[in-house]
């Protein structure tokens, strides 16, 4: 059977689609693309004739056509033939040439030798890897600290691998929310919460625990966070359990916990619905930490609050009655209180601040009695531009 020929005009029209296709399907520019092309010629060129010759490569992005030339430099006395050319040699080329001008001698690069031709390639589909891993760095760098919407892709024994379009992001155990199931094909939202650069790629973090991402979802699904009419101060978390909210509004005439909470819940129930069994507690925030502390402490009902500003340290006083509600199950209400704060907090009945006075050094040592341990798990929770992250239902519904 005889063998069907290519035209080089079909092969040069193959080519410029192919860079359509690249430009379309990986979103890498055809300009890019031609300049890569080019850049490999060069180097083929160079390796292929074993010579540091002066090459340039032109590429009609349209036709595809290729003309390659190689430089000369005109000088009265050459001492280099491969890059330089006397003034009377250059004249039969080009009549009015005068030192220092450059001339162009065309090549054919159709008659590149394999190895060549192979380098060349390799060196083009490394390029193009290389403009993909930019471009999905670049996409999800500007996604970061932002809700992006995923499906569980395959899980393994720690980490799950969340498809985010055209990347993967991983979520370790530590970001995911404890006794929440994934499973394959789940679509889900995550907070993305970083994007590192590998030899491999692109490495994206997301998470589900992060206390951002409930900040994210309360900026969706509450008009009045998302208009800035309320601000969110300050989250702590404790993912899959409880977490408290601080907001605030500079509009008198707006209630921030009323705006975010709504008629029986109904404002919140979209952020609830995506985490789950979590609950979460919105609270007023203060610029006086007496003020915020009490409010912090809620559902408890509070009795007084003392500062220690030197210690940091805030002894809460309670009615025997709300000391269980104020430290909550295993501490929890008291130690997220305290990371949405920002101070320690000691709580106490009355009878017990009487029996130790009001000696600050008692409160401290009682204080730090109380936090022992718990430091660890605030950092790690911790916002980098320090806000905490949390929030608890609605007052009735988050007592212990």
């Amino acid at each position: 059977m005889k063998k069907k020929t290519v035209s080089r005009e079909e092969n040069l029209r193959s080519f410029i689609e192919a860079l359509d296709e690249i430009e379309r399907t990986k979103g890498i520019k055809k300009a890019d693309v031609l300049e890569a092309v080019k850049v490999a010629l060069v180097a083929a060129y160079k390796k292929d004739n074993r010579s540091n010759q002066n090459v340039s490569v032109d590429i009609d992005g349209t036709t595809g056509e290729i003309e390659m030339y190689a430089h000369r430099t005109v000088v009265d006395s050459p001492e280099d033939e491969i890059t330089q050319i006397s003034l009377d040699e250059a004249k039969g080329f080009k009549t009015d040439a005068s030192v220092g001008d450059d001339i162009e001698f065309r090549l054919d690069p159709t008659e590149f030798g394999r190895v060549a031709t192979q380098n060349a390639k390799q060196y083009i589909l490394q390029q193009i890897k290389e403009s993909e891993r930019q471009i999905v760095y670049d996409t999800y760098s500007a996604k970061k600290d932002e809700l992006v919407v995923g499906t569980v892709q395959r899980t393994d024994r720690n980490n799950i691998y969340v498809s985010l379009g055209r990347s993967e992001g991983i979520m370790n155990i530590s970001n995911q929310i404890p006794g929440e199931q994934y499973y394959q094909g789940m679509r889900l939202r995550v907070y993305l919460s970083d994007v590192k650069r590998t030899n491999k790629g692109s490495q994206i973090y997301v998470s589900r625990s992060h206390p951002m991402l409930i900040k994210r979802l309360m900026e969706i699904d509450i008009p009045e966070i998302a208009d800035g009419t309320v601000e969110i101060k300050a989250i702590a978390r404790e993912a899959g359990s409880r977490t408290k909210v601080a907001v605030w509004s500079a509009n008198e005439d707006v209630d921030p916990i009323g705006a975010c909470v709504g008629q029986k819940g109904v404002r919140i129930q979209g952020v609830l619905n995506e985490i789950g069994t979590e609950r979460i507690d919105v609270i007023q925030y203060s610029d006086d930490p007496v003020v915020f502390i009490s409010n912090a402490i809620s559902p408890a009902q509070v009795f007084e609050v003392i500062i220690g500003e030197e210690e940091h340290v805030a002894t809460v006083i309670v009615d025997e009655s709300q000391l269980s509600l104020a430290i909550g199950k295993d501490g929890q209400n008291v130690r997220l209180a305290a990371r949405l704060t920002g101070w320690k907090i000691d709580i106490k009945t009355p009878e017990q601040y009487a029996n130790i006075g009001t000696d600050p050094e008692d409160a401290v040592a009682r204080a730090n009695e109380l936090f022992a341990g718990a430091e660890d798990f605030a950092d790690e929770d911790r916002e980098a531009d320090g806000m905490d992250a949390g929030v608890p239902k609605d007052n009735e519904e988050n007592a212990d």
